[in-house]
C-alpha cells in the first residue's frame, strides 16, 4: 500500500541536518547549507553532526549522540524537514535506539538520504508508515557540485508536482510496464537489513530500486541471491536499476542483473540514474507509480510530497 506523504516545503521551512553514519567534512556541510539557504529554506545543524568517534573513526560521534540528533530533530515541531548529511556506515547501529513511538507522535515530515541511510528509509517505512525521499545529502559530493541532482531535489521539496514524470534515459534490461509502490535503496544494506524487525518482509506489490557502488560482482551476487532465496523479491512487479559506480566490469555486472532479475518475469530498467552517480535523481519511496521499463520512465500517480 501507499505510505503517508509527508508535506511539501514552503521558502522559509527549517530544515535539520543530522548525521546518522559516517564523519562529515565540515567544507563540504557548508557548501550543502549555503545550496539549502540559496532555496530560501533555513538549515539547522544538529548537535553532533562534526562529531567523530573516538574509536571508530567511520562513525559521526557515538551511536546515543548520532540516534538523539535525529530523534530531537523529528521531535521539534519547528522542524519541517530532515536531511541528512552523508551516508557511509552507522544507520544500523541507531535504528533500535530511536523511540519510534514518540517520532510517530510527532507526526509526518520530510526525510531525505540515500545510501547507508537505506536503513532508515526501511525503518520509517515499517515503524512510521511514511514516505521517504531517496535523493543527494547535505554534505555530498553530488549535492554541493551537480546542477542536475541540485535541481531535482529542489523540486521534489518544493514543486512536487512539477517532477510527476521521473525521466531517467535508462533502458529497458527485460521490457514491459509495471504498476506498484517504490522502494529499495542500497543492494548491500536491503541484503543486512533482511530478517531484522525494521525491514520490509518483501517488495511483494513494489517497484524495487537498487544500486550500490564499489562492490566487485561476486558480492553483487550474493547481496542478490540472499534477496532471493530470503522471499525478499516475490511477488516484486518491476525492478529500477540505479548506478553501480566503481562496481567492477560493467558488462559482467549487467549479465549479472540478467541472470538474478531476469527470471523474476517483470520489467527491468537499468541505468536509472538514482544512487552515487553524478547528477542523482531524487526518488520517492512509499508512492505509487508506473514504470516505463522501454521509455525509461516512472511517472507518480501523485506528487511526490503533499
Amino acid at each position: 500500500m501507499p505510505l503517508v506523504r509527508p508535506t511539501r516545503l514552503a521558502p522559509g521551512a527549517r530544515v535539520a541536518v543530522v548525521a546518522p553514519s559516517g564523519p562529515v567534512p565540515e567544507e563540504r556541510l557548508q557548501a550543502g547549507l549555503d545550496v539549502l539557504r540559496g532555496w530560501d529554506l533555513e538549515p539547522v545543524v544538529a548537535a553532533h553532526v562534526l562529531d567523530r568517534h573516538a574509536e571508530f573513526d567511520y562513525l559521526a560521534g557515538g551511536d546515543p549522540d548520532r540516534a538523539a540528533d535525529l530523534q530531537r530533530a523529528w521531535c521539534d515541531p519547528s522542524v519541517d524537514a530532515v536531511l541528512c548529511a552523508r551516508g557511509g556506515y552507522g544507520a544500523q547501529r541507531i535504528v533500535d535506539l530511536l523511540d519510534w513511538d514518540a517520532m510517530r507522535a510527532a507526526g509526518p515530515k520530510v526525510f531525505v538520504g540515500f545510501s547507508d541511510i537505506t536503513a532508515l528509509h526501511e525503518a520509517f517505512a515499517v515503524r512510521l508508515g511514511l514516505a521517504t525521499l531517496h535523493g543527494p545529502m547535505a554534505a555530498g559530493v553530488d549535492f554541493v557540485k551537480n546542477a542536475r541532482a541540485q535541481e531535482h531535489l529542489r523540486a521534489t521539496l518544493l514543486a512536487p508536482e512539477t517532477v510527476r514524470v521521473i525521466a531517467s534515459g535508462g533502458t529497458a534490461l527485460v521490457p514491459g510496464r509495471a504498476r506498484g509502490v517504490t522502494l529499495g535503496g542500497c543492494l548491500s544494506l536491503l541484503a543486512a537489513e533482511l530478517g531484522t524487525p525494521h525491514a520490509r518482509p518483501s517488495a511483494r506489490g513494489g517497484l524495487l530500486c537498487l544500486e550500490d557502488v564499489g562492490e566487485e560482482t561476486y558480492r553483487l551476487d550474493r547481496y542478490l541471491t540472499q534477496l532471493l532465496r530470503g522471499g525478499r523479491l516475490d511477488g516484486v512487479h518491476g525492478v529500477l536499476l540505479g548506478s553501480w559506480e566503481k562496481c567492477e566490469d560493467p558488462g559482467r555486472l549487467r549479465a549479472l542483473l540478467a541472470d538474478r532479475l531476469g527470471g523474476l518475469g517483470v520489467p527491468v530498467v537499468e541505468e536509472f540514474g538514482f544512487g552515487h552517480c553524478e547528477g542523482a535523481l531524487t526518488i520517492p519511496f512509499g508512492v505509487s507509480a508506473e514504470l516505463d521499463a522501454d521509455t525509461g520512465t516512472l511517472t507518480l500517480d501523485e506528487p511526490a510530497l503533499s
